[in-house]
């Protein structure tokens, strides 16, 4: 990043502060500045029995997990130092376990992020020539989520993009206030937030037609039919280019983003779940986004991801749980057109793609079901208007001690519990479930495959307590 880069409102001196200053991610040059300023890594090294002088590839690097690093060493001995003197805040995340972890963070570990949300909203949304009015609907607080995505939209307002940020959070009622009160001054609002939680506001409120609506999503692998749902009710005419997807985690904040080739090659593998598998190895849809290597590293670790990033906590081959891969554009480009689908121009980047955790599974009569599965059978048009998206997934012993699927649905609000509606739903889920997922089609009796549904009212308090990050599946 040269100083040229970061023109805008701020004035010299912070101007100056950034310039030149994007963390680069070469692995084996953050490795050694690691293993000669973190304590804690020092330790885990010499534990693996690695002389750090003699390491010259990336191979011979042990890889980092939670339970290995993050969970055995304490904070300030993860940080360069030793101390949290280099950070000038902490956010929180609770993780798939529900066990807060606190992440120290400082202006210069966003500016990697900022850079992700500026291909997203001044690359896709034309930020950067709209005025825009950014509303977060991410939870507020400590929560890594919504302050990262306030700081990286704030840095984009500081370099002189005409973007002013809003911060309801993940409240309805504030979130349509704002929109309401403040969207008819700008050119466009985009909502920032969790998919189900979006649509819950797109659901909520009306006239969406008159804001210009863009959406920025991030937590969970949503469908191109929800897509297509939520665009249609937000009032989006092109859902390829007014929604985007990013990939983030609370250990380095935004990884990778949608971006509009992205999201046009991932339509076409939708419609083509024989070509999806041939190049995922699934046909199950993950999310595909594209990354910038020099500041986010990722390789494949068997059929799941590790990533290298600088930051208040540096890592170095951190193995996150997330089932997927990478692919170089030349690949992904090649794969489109051998397939007589042209994909168009996009950004020089390369692809990584995810399918979620893998913990997230319900294993039943040795299959894996997967959320993803479920989802489209929701999203069918006689059913979507009735149910919110939220589910819960779980192999139960039934009376009989026979395994049965269980499938807890949220309903939408003013929407009637009936059996009719329960059956139509067990009925798409299990269509979906055979159309998609190859091990449910040929491990599963078929007197088993039809789950047993139980509808919900909204926020149920047992399945979908507001306010916190839903899980679809549950252990039995």
């Amino acid at each position: 990043m040269t100083d040229r880069d970061w023109p805008g409102r701020v004035g010299a001196g912070l101007h100056d502060f950034w310039a030149g200053r994007l963390p680069a991610t070469d692995p084996l040059t953050l490795f050694h500045r690691m293993a000669g300023t973190v304590p804690a890594y020092r330790d885990f090294l010499r534990e693996h029995g690695v002389d750090p002088a003699a390491v010259g590839t990336l191979g011979e690097i042990p890889l980092m997990t939670k339970e290995n690093y993050h969970q055995r060493y304490a904070l300030s001995q993860r940080c360069p130092g030793g101390t949290l003197r280099g950070a000038d805040m902490v956010a929180v995340s609770s993780g798939s376990s529900g066990r807060p972890t606190v992440w120290p963070r400082s202006v210069l570990d966003e500016l990697a992020v900022a850079a992700r949300f500026e291909q997203v909203l001044v690359g896709g949304f034309r930020a950067g020539e709209r005025s825009t009015l950014a509303v977060v609907c991410f939870a507020l607080g400590n929560w890594v989520g919504g302050m990262y995505t306030t700081a990286a939209c704030r840095h984009l307002a500081a370099k002189g993009h005409p973007i002013t940020v809003a911060t309801p959070g993940n409240d309805i009622a504030e979130i349509l206030r704002v929109v309401g009160e403040l969207g008819p001054l700008f050119d466009q609002v985009v909502l920032l937030g969790y998919p189900p939680f979006v649509k819950n506001v797109i659901d909520a409120g009306e006239g969406w037609d008159a804001y210009g609506i863009k959406l920025v999503l991030a937590g969970e692998v949503f469908s191109e039919q929800w897509r297509d749902l939520v665009a249609a009710r937000a009032g989006i005419a092109d859902p390829v280019t007014d929604v985007a997807a990013l990939y983030g985690t609370a250990d380095a904040g935004v990884l990778g983003n949608e971006t509009p080739l992205s999201v046009r090659i991932r339509r076409f593998l939708a419609a083509r779940p024989d070509v999806a598998a041939s190049v995922f190895g699934d046909a199950r849809l993950p999310t595909l986004v594209q990354y910038d290597p020099d500041t986010r590293f990722f390789e494949a670790v068997g059929s799941t991801l590790a990533f290298t990033a600088d930051g208040g906590v540096p890592m170095v081959r951190y193995h996150i749980a997330d089932e997927g891969g990478v692919l170089t554009r030349a690949e992904l480009v090649e794969v489109c057109r051998s397939h007589d689908f042209d994909p168009g121009d996009g950004p020089d980047l390369p692809f990584v793609y995810l399918f979620g955790r893998s913990l997230f599974t319900v294993s039943f009569f040795g299959a894996n079901v997967y959320p993803e599965n479920v989802t489209v059978g929701l999203e069918r048009p006689h059913i979507a208007d009735r149910v919110t998206g939220k589910f819960v997934l779980r192999s139960v012993e039934d009376t009989d001690r026979d395994r049965r699927l269980f499938l807890a649905v949220e309903l939408a609000p003013g929407v009637t519990a009936t059996g009719e509606l329960a059956a139509e739903i067990a009925t798409s889920v299990r269509a979906e479930l055979l159309r998609l997922n190859s091990e449910f089609a040929h491990y599963v009796p078929e007197d088993y495959q039809l789950p047993r549904v139980d509808l919900r009212p909204p926020a149920d308090p047992e399945f979908f307590p507001p306010g916190v990050k839903h899980r679809y599946t549950r252990p039995s």
